[in-house]
């Protein structure tokens, strides 16, 4: 993607016109959620307008927006790579889905039954797990290293015949690694274990292909790709229907409805198609999933240059320490964390932020790298996150000012 082609896609974004006091604002802040298009918005506000209602009535808006919900799902299917939109459910967020996932997976494990985890995950990929304890299923967690990866001879250690699930996070939201999804699949495949994989981090920066990695199940947030708050869970052709969910009686007990609970929000759906197809749009392709792909191969390539760009320009920085895998791999997400010696993280990003310098501070709920990292106690890093909207002089706008506050 070239700068004229970001000039036109900024152009897509009302936010990023946004000023403050006089000071325009540079929107770093897209790992716990993104800006989002004119086309999302407009989206919204056109099912709002044209035929707000319920679903399963007789008549015309109430038909639209069953007709809404399944092409939505079909153009999300499209964006994993999934063979129908009947694999898709939706949900509030990511963290709903897992708890309701984790739960109606727990009631086919028994006390010798294990899950494996790791020390880099989000929370909201931990959580839902670790509350199994409570019935007797035993979860391990393999060990993250210094430099922010995992250490894949732990997992060959720790993978046994009583593994279950195998839950693992694609890309981290603190640290940017990106695990390698296929290696792990070898492995949780050979015991037999379910994969379940958290994308939440990875989908807004690279394209998602749940069929090439045989993943089981899927979660990712529309929030996090330019679209609204809608959570998504994807889930392998017939095994949402092997599982006892929690659900009134009055729930369709196919999949994909069977682990939705209660109405939808209907014209944040609408957002989350209008999400796709807008990534879509950024794409050459003969096919949507063409388009997508290529929307997002061109994607990775600029905010990986962006990334690299914060990534050096901070290294040279005195008194900063920056967190995670180098980004001179393309493997890894544009996130990027650190901390400047002598300013607590909440101290930098207050500063930065009276810059008109959106970043994040605090541990982003990926508490347990926090806590293996010794970050916890001293208030976690500095996040600092690339999206398609991000241009070169905001990097070099936000550099200027790490190095004045690292200089005090």
């Amino acid at each position: 993607m070239n700068g004229d082609d970001l000039l036109e896609c900024r152009k897509d974004f009302p936010s990023v016109g946004r000023a403050h006091n006089g000071i325009q604002l540079a929107y770093f802040d897209g790992p716990g959620g993104t800006q989002v298009p004119q086309q999302v918005i407009d989206s919204m506000v056109d099912y709002y307008s044209r035929c707000n209602a319920n679903t399963h009535g007789r008549f015309v808006t109430s038909r639209e927006s069953d007709e809404l919900l399944e092409e939505t799902r079909e153009v999300v299917s499209t964006f994993l790579d999934a063979s129908s939109g009947r694999d898709v459910s939706f949900g509030a967020n990511m963290t709903t889905l897992n708890f309701s996932l984790s739960r109606a997976i727990g009631r086919t494990l028994g006390p010798n039954d294990e899950v494996l985890l790791t020390q880099l995950d989000h929370e909201a990929n931990r959580g839902p797990w670790l509350a199994l304890e409570e019935s007797g299923v035993r979860l391990r967690e393999v060990a993250l290293k210094e430099d922010g990866t995992l250490r894949y001879e732990d997992l060959l250690e720790k993978i046994n015949s009583r593994t279950r699930v195998v839950a693992v996070g694609w890309a981290s939201n603190a640290l940017g690694t990106v695990n390698d999804i296929a290696e792990i699949r070898r492995h949780s495949s050979r015991v037999g274990a379910w994969l379940v994989v958290d994308a939440v981090h990875f989908a807004p920066h690279f394209p998602v292909s749940v069929r090439e990695f045989d993943i089981d199940f899927l979660l990712c947030s529309a929030y996090k790709f330019y679209g609204p708050h809608v959570g998504v869970l994807y889930s392998r052709t017939g095994l949402l229907n092997e599982l006892e969910t929690d659900r009134l009686r009055t729930q369709d007990s196919r999949a994909p409805y069977r682990i939705e609970t209660g109405t939808l929000n209907h014209a944040a759906v609408a957002g989350v198609k209008a999400a796709v197809e807008y990534i879509a749009s950024l794409g050459n392709g003969d096919s949507l999933r063409g388009s997508i792909e290529s929307a997002m191969n061109r994607i990775a390539t600029y905010e990986h240059n962006l990334a690299l760009l914060l990534y050096e320009g901070l290294q040279r920085i005195s008194g900063v320490k920056v967190y995670g895998p180098a980004v001179t791999s393309k493997k890894r997400a544009p996130t990027v964390s650190f901390v400047v010696a002598g300013a607590s993280p909440r101290e930098t990003a207050l500063r930065l932020g009276e810059k008109g310098l959106l970043v994040w501070d605090g541990d982003f709920y990926a508490v347990r790298p926090a806590e293996i990292l010794n970050v916890a106690e001293t208030g976690g890093w500095v996040r600092v996150g690339m999206s398609l909207y991000n241009t070169p002089q905001e990097v070099e706008r936000l550099l200027e000012s790490v190095a004045e506050l690292a200089a005090k």
